[in-house]
């Protein structure tokens, strides 16, 4: 792979960090974007000692209203033109809709919807100027199913899927690909931030994030559209739910997030 700078988002830990060291350790620059500048650090010194890569720290909130344009305007200011934009940012929150914090749900969709959209808007035209080009969307198996007890997060998932198969589907021919990554259940912060630690989606396993990451990386440099991790998954995802009445698909949607 020709020297490439990949921006990720959600860098800070798990998944995004993971992206990170794999980029890095084919000899790629990174743009390293989160809201804790602190943890960006850390990994910057680890990855420029360890793989002698230039890595930029931004730090970012993404669900601040604008936070996508400001990202964009600072990658012009410093010149960094990206090849590989990685949209890994993302949480989720457990709770009835109606009784979570509208301000909590709102962020939410900034950062998994809006934010994710607005990179892609913002920088996709220059990649397909230069006729090359990958964007890897982090979505999950919560987007092909309706989410009782995390219905936003589910819903700006199933976003994400849609939005990246169309996408993939406009670009073709033009040297730019666009993968959407569908993990389950992973070892990051992500359940604890969400509230799902003691769900039955997590009490049942996790898997490292490192190796969703791998298999993610992998699957963007093939270029293929929709890709789940894990053969489970998959199974629950294209073959038993698909088959199963949508009312059925609800119970056992909320099932797996009830404690």
């Amino acid at each position: 792979m020709a020297k490439e700078t990949a921006l990720i988002t959600g860098a800070s830990s798990g998944i995004g960090a993971e992206f990170a060291r794999v980029h890095a350790s084919k000899g790629g620059d990174v743009v390293l974007v989160a809201r804790r500048a602190d943890r960006l650090n850390e990994l910057k010194t680890e990855l420029e000692k360890t793989f002698s890569v230039r890595v930029t720290v931004i730090a970012k909130d993404l669900s601040q209203p604008g936070a996508g344009e400001e990202l964009v305007g600072e990658l012009k200011t410093r010149g960094i033109e990206v090849d590989d934009l990685i949209n890994n940012a993302g949480f989720g929150g457990r709770g009835l809709f109606h009784e979570r914090a509208w301000e909590k749900d709102r962020a939410m969709i900034f950062v998994n919807v809006v934010a994710l959209t607005t990179l892609t808007r913002l920088l996709l035209p220059a990649m397909v100027q230069r006729g090359r080009g990958r964007i890897l969307n982090v979505a999950s198996t919560a987007g092909f199913l309706p989410g009782p007890l995390q219905a936003v997060y589910y819903a700006t998932k199933a976003f994400v899927v849609s939005f990246s198969e169309a996408l993939a589907n406009e670009l073709a021919g033009t040297g730019v690909t666009v993968t959407v990554l569908c993990p389950g259940a992973t070892e990051t912060e992500f359940a604890g931030q969400a509230g799902v630690t003691e769900t039955l989606a997590f009490k049942r396993g996790t898997v490292p994030a490192k190796d969703v990451a791998t298999y993610g990386y992998a699957a963007m440099l093939k270029g293929t559209p929709v890709t789940v991790h894990g053969a489970t998954n998959k199974f629950l995802i294209h073959g038993l739910l698909r088959a199963l009445p949508r009312g059925a698909v609800r119970k056992i949607s909320r099932s797996f997030m009830e404690t």
